[in-house]
C-alpha cells in the first residue's frame, strides 16, 4: 500500500498510479475526472475565448481551447483500463459510458 501512496504523490507517479489500475475508479472517475478535469476544460474554455477575444489569431485560441484534450483522453483510457479489473462488470460499463459522455461534453464546453 505505502508503493501506491508513494505512486500517487509524484507527477510521473500521478499517471502511472492511474494508469495502472493503483487507483481506485471511485477517486479516478469522481475526482480526478469529473472534478479536476471538468474545471481544467471550463477553465481553458475562457482562455479559449480571451485569446479570441484580445483579436489574436483563430488558430491560437483553438489551440487553447484544445490543450486539455490529451489530458482527457489519458483519464478516459485510465477509466477503462481500470473497470477492466472490477469483478462488477455493471460498474465497469457505467463507468465506461460516463467516461466517453464527459469526454464528449468536455470537449464540446
Amino acid at each position: 500500500m505505502a508503493d501506491q501512496d508513494f505512486l500517487a504523490n509524484d507527477t510521473a507517479g500521478f499517471f502511472r498510479a492511474r494508469w495502472l489500475g493503483a487507483v481506485s475508479l471511485d477517486r479516478l472517475f469522481w475526482f480526478d475526472m469529473i472534478v479536476v478535469g471538468t474545471v481544467i476544460n471550463i477553465v481553458t474554455s475562457f482562455a479559449a475565448l480571451i485569446v479570441l477575444g484580445l483579436k489574436w489569431p483563430v488558430w491560437a485560441s483553438i489551440m487553447v481551447y484544445l490543450t486539455p484534450l490529451p489530458y482527457n483522453l489519458f483519464l478516459v483510457f485510465a477509466v477503462w483500463r481500470t473497470a477492466e479489473q472490477l469483478a462488477d462488470q455493471r460498474t465497469a460499463s457505467y463507468a465506461r459510458t460516463g467516461a466517453l459522455l464527459w469526454l464528449v461534453i468536455a470537449t464540446l464546453i
